[in-house]
């Protein structure tokens, strides 16, 4: 889908639409239409979505899976907004701490990781069965960096054939207070510094928010 954005900058939020793909452990798929329609006859157009909070390119807050922990409400805007640093994974399997290593990554950093889930991951038919995860050592590894926000190109951070290891996940970078963005679309994006600026839905006490995201290159 093409969207309208400055030259050099890139639009990283997967569209939200009908059929867009979801993750399988959502209690519903999303639902998104045209409710009103002046071609039939409506006064004005408008849409309705019903959706979770986790659908398309959304944050993650602690809440999510740390009880009592931080809500979206709660988020410092420049855990989304600030200077980021996009990271190409080439491990087809899984991120894992030993590709991490070779990025020198730094304390208050805004890591994005995109792999070959792009874009493959957001815009196929359905859902990637075997996308690139990220491995739990790795989480526990940028937690204990002290990154600010942790984001890549799938809906889904863990494995999610081992649901224990996914929470495991979510955990490690929640629990930590890292805010974790999913499902960018970083197929167009080359690895480099830009700056992300992305803000979540102001869901009060939100467990997560669908959001825009933007990259503009640092110069």
């Amino acid at each position: 889908m093409a969207v309208k954005v400055p030259e050099g900058w890139y639009d990283i939020s997967v569209p939200l639409k009908q059929e867009m793909v979801y993750n399988p452990l959502d209690p519903v798929p999303p639902k998104i239409y045209r409710m009103m329609d002046p071609a039939l006859g409506a006064p004005v157009t408008m849409s309705k979505i019903e959706i979770i909070s986790h659908t398309g390119t959304h944050v993650d807050a602690p809440t999510h899976f740390i009880p009592g922990g931080g809500t979206i409400s709660d988020m410092p805007l420049d855990a989304t907004v600030g200077p980021a640093r996009v990271i190409e994974i080439k491990d087809p399997e899984k991120i894992k701490v030993e590709e991490l290593e070779r990025h020198n990554i730094r304390k208050g950093e805004r890591i994005l990781c995109k792999t070959r889930n792009s874009p493959r991951a957001y815009e196929g038919p359905g859902w990637m069965e075997d996308f690139v995860y990220l491995d739990l050592a790795a989480a526990e590894y940028l937690a204990e960096k002290g990154i600010v926000l942790f984001g890549f190109d799938d809906i889904s951070l863990g494995d999610i054939k081992q649901e224990e290891t996914l929470r495991k996940t979510h955990i490690a970078l929640l629990g930590a207070g890292v805010y974790v963005l999913e499902s960018c679309a970083l197929g167009h994006v080359p690895p480099g510094e830009y700056e992300l600026l992305c803000l979540p839905l102001l869901m009060q006490g939100g467990d997560a928010g669908p959001a825009r995201a933007i990259l503009r290159p640092l110069r």
